[in-house]
């Protein structure tokens, strides 16, 4: 009998996350395949059906259980598929009770996600095939951005408490973790339902200085206009904390983040990224970008591929632009599907033409690199880079001089 459950994960770091909660809560339960899905894009939906649709195939007496925002929002698409023998909601598949073989038994288990005020904290001490752990800090968000429907599947913005993520993280750096990254859905609006309304950089200095044994803390996505002091503070002096922002930055047009109702506009992230580099020169930083978003004309776009370009942003996350039902963008003058691709597809050009730049620019530097395989890692600043000569051993932060750069990444050679 199968002990620990196949688990297929879509989306984003949070489902990172949640996946091993639900290892640990599943095992024992034998032959169980647990879908964990997003709801993002209709492209990620539909790769998991066909996640859910192979795997019945090639196993057909296994029990499948599908969960994750998908699943939250339209249970019932889920629950109709073959194979599919329990549909769990966002909150559900974080309880340790809906996993009894009992529980398995009920088909839909979905709560009302708008109902949730407080995420409870979970002792997760393994990730399967990483060397780096995520923990949770923020689950939810207020926001309303007219092209996401995550709001509905995740629920109101709910923080974990500081001493919940300080355990949390005490227990993975002594499962052998060196690297952490905090991670959450509107990540840096955590604290504001906390007594005091403490803010991200604050928990931030209190891992570091609780956890003096942790080398290594990054952070996931943030939003550019919520960075508090204690972040920028941390960046400029604190040699743990890693050099490395990725932004929820959506567009480089100023009407199209109004048509979408974001919180920023342009001048707001050049300044956050003028400022990044003015206190590390050599950080990493990221972005997500919708390319095609509902009205956005071949100006518009051009907007956003100039602005991209002229930030030289080296980690673009780009998505064409994919309607959601039930949003404000679904019922905007849509561009056609074929014209968001080939935008997508400029983005990423530029991307890589901005990564390439930022590597070249790290040569000669020495870099400190986690070895995520024998060959393999990323340095401080996230950037993947592959060591030659002798392996070196899974885990390892190492001492690396980067001697070129390669198509994804740097070359580098022991010091």
């Amino acid at each position: 009998m199968t002990t620990r459950p196949e688990i297929l994960t879509f989306g984003c770091r949070l489902n990172t996350w949640e996946s091993e909660v639900m290892r640990d809560h599943a095992q024992g339960l034998g032959n169980v395949i647990i879908v964990n899905t997003c709801a993002v894009t209709g492209e990620a939906e539909r790769q998991a059906r066909q996640a859910i649709r192979r795997a019945h195939r090639e196993n057909p007496d296994a029990r499948i259980v599908v969960t994750g925002c998908a699943a939250q929002i339209h249970p019932e698409n889920w629950s109709a598929l073959p194979g599919v023998t329990r549909v769990l909601g966002n909150e559900e598949k974080l309880k340790a009770e809906s996993w009894s073989p009992a529980a398995l038994a009920e088909p839909v288990a979905v709560s009302d996600i708008m109902a949730a005020r407080e995420t409870a904290a979970h002792l997760v001490t393994e990730f399967a095939g990483r060397t780096r752990a995520f923990v949770q800090v923020q689950q939810g968000c207020d926001h309303r951005c007219t092209f996401c429907i995550i709001p509905f599947g995740r629920g109101p913005s709910r923080s974990v408490p500081v001493g919940a993520v300080v355990e949390q993280v005490r227990a993975l750096v002594q499962s052998g973790y060196r690297e952490v990254v905090l991670t959450g859905v509107d990540m840096t609006s955590w604290g504001a339902d906390l007594p005091g309304k403490p803010v991200l950089g604050q928990l931030c200095r209190r891992v570091l200085r609780l956890v003096p044994e942790l080398e290594r803390l990054r952070l996931s996505s943030v939003d550019p206009v919520e960075i508090d002091e204690d972040i920028w503070q941390l960046l400029e002096a604190e040699p743990r904390f890693m050099p490395y922002l990725h932004l929820s930055l959506q567009a480089g047009s100023d009407l199209i983040l109004k048509r979408m109702k974001r919180r920023h506009l342009v001048q707001d992230a050049a300044h956050v990224v003028a400022r990044a580099r003015s206190l590390r020169p050599d950080i990493g930083i990221g972005a997500d970008l919708i390319a095609g978003f509902p009205t956005e004309d071949d100006t518009l776009f051009e907007q956003t591929r100039a602005f991209v370009a002229d930030m030289a942003l080296p980690y673009l996350h780009v998505f064409p632009y994919s309607e959601r039902e039930g949003t404000p963008a679904a019922r905007m003058r849509a561009v056609p599907v074929p014209q968001r691709k080939a935008r997508a597809a400029s983005l990423r050009a530029v991307g890589a033409a901005s990564a390439a730049r930022y590597y070249a620019s790290l040569l000669g530097q020495p870099q400190r690199v986690l070895m995520e395989t024998p060959t393999t890692g990323h340095s401080e600043q996230f950037a993947p880079v592959r060591l030659t000569g002798a392996d070196a051993s899974v885990g390892d932060i190492l001492s690396l001089l980067p001697v070129a750069v390669e198509e994804g990444g740097l070359v580098a050679e022991r010091i």
